[in-house]
């Protein structure tokens, strides 16, 4: 399994490619020295401070991974990239170094699909403040993101392609929605499912 990729899109450096992520714990903030088998940012840029909330949210977060997902989309899950939080992946539900730094200290629930592979995906549902939603707006879109209204929500997404040192294309990117105080951040490398996020959108306002 190839351990550096090099991606084609946006000229973006080496990352490392293996899926991993810890099940429903709070997004780790990347080390200096990542281990193999972790996807790293390509450049954690310059630290942005992070609004701390004082104000008390009315929306409750999810109480597992279990309560995130349609029946349909969870049958469709289990059958196309199964397990749901593999101990062994520890890929980040996102690259932004700003957002990474908000997932320490908002609500979050983490979950994950796929074992440590080249292909998967990680999710967090976080609780935000008008302030901290600011701050993951404003990073989506300085990086690049096309964003989206979808209702009374919106979708930003961001997708790369690249080779492989192995000469094995690849596909990854992100999508991050917001709506109200809902944060849902979802990195993925070469699985997408289709209507992911919309599904948790509809799931988690029921």
């Amino acid at each position: 399994m190839p351990a550096l990729v090099r991606a084609l899109a946006a000229g973006s450096v080496a990352a490392v490619l293996a899926v991993a992520l810890a099940a429903c714990v709070p997004e780790p903030v990347p080390t200096d020295s990542p281990s193999a088998g972790a996807l790293v940012a390509d450049d954690p840029g310059t630290p942005t401070p992070i609004p701390t909330s004082t104000v008390t949210p009315t929306t409750t977060l999810p109480g597992s991974c279990d309560d995130i997902y349609s029946d349909a989309m969870r049958a469709a899950l289990e059958e196309q990239n199964p397990p749901l939080n593999d101990p062994g992946v520890t890929l980040l539900s996102t690259q932004q170094a700003p957002l990474l730094e908000l997932l320490e200290v908002v609500p979050t629930l983490r979950c994950s699909w796929g074992g440590p592979s080249e292909r998967g995906l990680a999710t967090t549902v976080s609780i935000v403040d008008s302030a901290q939603a600011t701050v993951v707006r404003d990073t989506l879109t300085t990086n690049g993101f096309g964003c989206e209204d979808r209702g009374d929500a919106t979708i930003c997404r961001l997708e790369q392609r690249g080779v492989s040192l192995d000469d094995v294309p690849f596909e990854r990117g992100e999508v991050h929605a917001l709506r109200g105080e809902i944060w849902i951040s979802t990195s993925w490398i070469n699985f997408d499912p289709d209507g992911y996020t919309e599904d948790i959108l509809s799931t988690v306002g029921e």
